[in-house]
């Protein structure tokens, strides 16, 4: 039976005194059941509302909770209720302060929970364990906890959760400890072509032996396709040859330092390509236990913006087409637009007929490229500013170029011209 609990609705309470919080999500437990018959093998839902308590989550010096109200099960418990209370003062969870005021930020925390089965371990093993997923909205929050049960002395007066059939406490909670976590403090991230990045991925454990092995590995998937990126292995007393990398893309590496040091199991990619943009999945592997953590890196590059003219002058019986170039962009999309503005206008306008593009031009640098072809119309006076706008998700702010129509030079200058240049050629052959 897969179990999960998925947020549909949350608060926060604390409790006052020595810098501490509880903080409650409250949430829907989904189970997933046998798939029904002749329907194709889909399974179907059973949802069920829950909560999940966080006790003793560390919070500022400057904190106020006098205005908030102390978290107090029910006074009768109920066995149908689902309350999983989990210890956090042994494993710190990082950030965990910031979920105190997502609720008056309004901003959605997103929790599932799911039964889990440590590597090796029995089905119906004791004590059981629990993975638990947060997300904030709006915030460079996400955590995968490892839960595990307490042990609950079994008498004739203990407590039985119908559901889950494990020994609750006697104010009817599941009591759990946090005692391993992965994290990030990023959830997506944009950095420029050729350009570097550091993805950030950590873990936290409970009294782990130093002797244990501690395995990360980092995946990307992008458009269904996957392939690793890089693999390590070491051990937490950083013993001399311990420590084995596999780093299949280049100028890929995490330090092995700070893996045991800090739990530090970031990434470091060095000269982007536009093949390196996807999802990156971060897994830590330490002892029993694993989680993962999901890391969106795009790849931006800003247009090259250019005119196919620094000068132009208005001809009465030739029309004159302006090209203007954006060169050398990711990603893909792009909007370009031709505006006008004239001596006695206070606002550029758009021109009706914005000419023609030219396709999509693909690099070998995994860059496009892109053209926009437009006729000056007759109509426009000398002094009016044509320009071209280019908007792209790499720009903080549209990009313009433009040119300035000039007025037509007199037709009796170029007599005049022509009238002394010929001037000179005669006297120039009388004096030979």
């Amino acid at each position: 039976m897969v179990i999960e609990v998925i947020l549909f609705g949350y608060f926060t309470v604390c409790v006052s005194g020595d810098g501490v919080a509880d903080v409650v999500l409250s949430c829907t437990l989904v189970e997933e059941g046998v798939g029904l018959g002749g329907m194709g093998g889909g399974a179907s839902f059973r949802r069920t509302p829950a909560t999940l308590v966080f006790r003793d989550v560390a919070v500022a010096s400057d904190e106020s909770l006098e205005t908030l109200t102390p978290f107090v099960p029910p006074s009768v418990p109920d066995l149908d209720l689902l309350l999983f209370e989990a210890k956090v003062s042994s494993v710190e969870i990082p950030n965990a302060d910031l979920l105190l005021h997502a609720d008056c930020n309004e901003q959605e925390v997103m929790c599932e929970i799911s039964s889990y089965s440590p590597r090796g371990s029995r089905e119906s093993s004791d004590p059981a364990y629990f993975m638990a997923s947060l997300n904030v909205e709006g915030i460079e929050f996400s955590t995968v906890l490892i839960l595990q049960t307490l042990t609950v002395e079994k008498d004739h007066s203990t407590l039985i959760h119908n559901k889950l059939g494990l020994p609750l406490s006697q104010s009817g909670t599941l009591l759990t400890e946090v005692i391993f976590l992965v994290f990030s403090h990023i959830k997506s991230v944009s950095v420029p072509l050729r350009g570097d990045v550091l993805l950030n991925c950590g873990f936290k454990q409970l009294q782990i032996p130093l002797s244990q092995e501690v395995a990360i590995e980092w995946r990307l998937q992008h458009r269904g396709k996957g392939r690793r990126v890089l693999d390590m292995k070491t051990r937490l007393d950083d013993a001399e040859g311990s420590t084995v990398v596999h780093a299949e893309r280049r100028g890929s590496s995490v330090d092995a330092a700070k893996v045991v040091g800090e739990g530090n199991a970031s990434l470091t990619l060095s000269k982007l390509k536009v093949l390196d943009e996807g999802t990156y999945i971060c897994t830590v592997s330490l002892g029993l236990f694993h989680a993962q953590q999901v890391i969106r890196l795009h790849i931006i590059q800003p247009p090259h913006v250019s005119l196919s003219k620094e000068k132009l002058v208005l001809k009465s019986e030739t029309r004159q087409t302006l090209s203007c170039h954006c060169n050398n962009y990711y990603p893909l999309d792009v909007q370009m637009e031709w505006l006008s503005l004239s001596l006695t206008d206070t606002e550029p306008a758009v021109f009706p007929d914005q000419g023609s593009l030219s396709s999509h031009r693909h690099h070998g640098d995994g860059t496009f490229s892109l053209s926009s072809h437009f006729t000056v119309p007759p109509s426009v006076s000398p002094g009016t500013k044509i320009t071209c706008r280019v908007s792209h998700t790499a720009l903080d702010a549209p990009l313009s170029v433009s040119v300035v129509v000039e007025s037509p030079e007199p037709d009796s200058y170029m007599w005049v011209l022509g009238f002394l240049i010929i001037t000179v050629l005669f006297f120039y052959q009388v004096m030979r």
